[in-house]
């Protein structure tokens, strides 16, 4: 483990249950000591008795986390925070009315200061499963917030029918087939389920493996394991009361047998972003290439991509290539051809 401080980045529309969960992070007895950054507290309505003295921009709270107010320039506020005493075992970035947490994401790749200290764990979306799909109809941002995330709190999952919940987690996934998602009431989540989870981390996406290797699993009652080898292909995807395809967003999920030529998948990967980085909001991928043993795991967040091997392929496990991509207006017949064209 490095010893960066953890950076969660906390999104979702107004009404979800942010502010709950935030407020459970800076009141609850949980012995750790977590940095919340927020972006206007007129806006995100953090209890008034746990904020004292609102002109400041860094509040103590009696169970040692700190909040702060995002008045300024992000790197700033986080290397203020970075020189207080003692460190953090976590910091939470809230990104209250942003549509994309694309910018916040990238800070933690593009500064060297805070990449030097902070590594960024994951972002986490949280949404609200009886209001989702009117956001998923007329909110271009809910759409986003939750194509982008590493993770999702489905909340107030006690307000819908179990149809309902099954409907709302059919569309998330269409939007999102790699992200899991984490049901909740009143935003009940374990702080550290959802917290230090990595992400973002290259290493994680290889211990998903299982789980990315067949992204449409996230129902109900279904365990990840080794045996995991069902076939999910793209059935849903073209399921004509999708709202989010008016937003031009879906997952996109291409695998390929045969092994691959490392330096063209890697020339092909950075001209697919080149072109269509802002359209693309995440990609993930785990590859399989000619004379290696170890799997070549990448992210990119729009155009930011970065990669390395990572692990042995597993004994008996069939080797193949997989990669997700995540954004709009995305040409799936193109992206194939230019992957299946990385063959070796």
């Amino acid at each position: 483990m490095t010893d960066k401080t953890p950076v969660t980045v906390l999104t979702g529309y107004l009404g979800a249950g942010k502010t709950t969960l935030l407020n459970r992070i800076l009141s609850e007895d949980h012995g750790k000591r977590y940095a919340v950054i927020v972006n206007e507290f007129g806006e995100v309505g953090i209890d008034n008795d746990l904020i004292v003295g609102a002109d400041e921009e860094v509040f103590e709270m009696n169970n040692g986390c700190v909040c702060c107010t995002v008045r300024g320039d992000l790197i700033r506020v986080l290397s203020g925070l970075m020189k207080r005493k003692g460190g953090f075992d976590a910091i939470i970035v809230e990104t209250t009315g942003l549509a994309d947490p694309g910018p916040v994401a990238q800070t933690f790749f593009v500064d060297e200061d805070v990449r030097a200290r902070t590594q960024l764990d994951s972002v986490t979306t949280v949404v609200d499963a009886k209001h989702l799909p009117l956001r998923l109809a007329d909110s271009r941002e809910a759409v986003e917030q939750i194509a982008f995330a590493d993770q999702i709190i489905l909340n107030k999952t006690d307000l819908v029918t179990p149809a309902e919940l099954a409907a709302v987690e059919a569309s998330i996934r269409r939007l999102n087939p790699l992200a899991p998602i984490h049901r909740a009431q009143r935003s009940n989540v374990p702080l550290d389920a959802i917290l230090g989870r990595g992400g973002f981390d290259l290493a994680r996406i290889t211990e998903l493996e299982p789980e990315f290797l067949n992204p449409a699993h996230g129902e109900a009652g279904h365990v990840h394991d080794e045996d995991c080898e069902h076939d999910h292909h793209d059935h849903d995807h073209h399921d004509h009361q999708d709202h989010a395809a008016a937003a031009g967003i879906r997952g996109i999920s291409l695998t390929l047998d045969k092994p691959i030529n490392a330096n063209k998948v890697t020339t092909w990967l950075n001209e697919v972003l080149q072109a269509q980085g802002p359209d693309i909001l995440r990609a993930k991928g785990i590859l399989d290439v000619a004379g290696e043993d170890r799997r070549l795991v990448f992210q990119a967040v729009h155009m930011i991509l970065e990669g390395d091997f990572q692990g042995e392929w597993r004994e008996g496990r069939v080797r193949q290539s997989r990669l997700v991509f995540i954004g709009r207006n995305l040409d799936e017949a193109a992206l194939r051809e230019g992957f299946e064209a990385c063959a070796a």
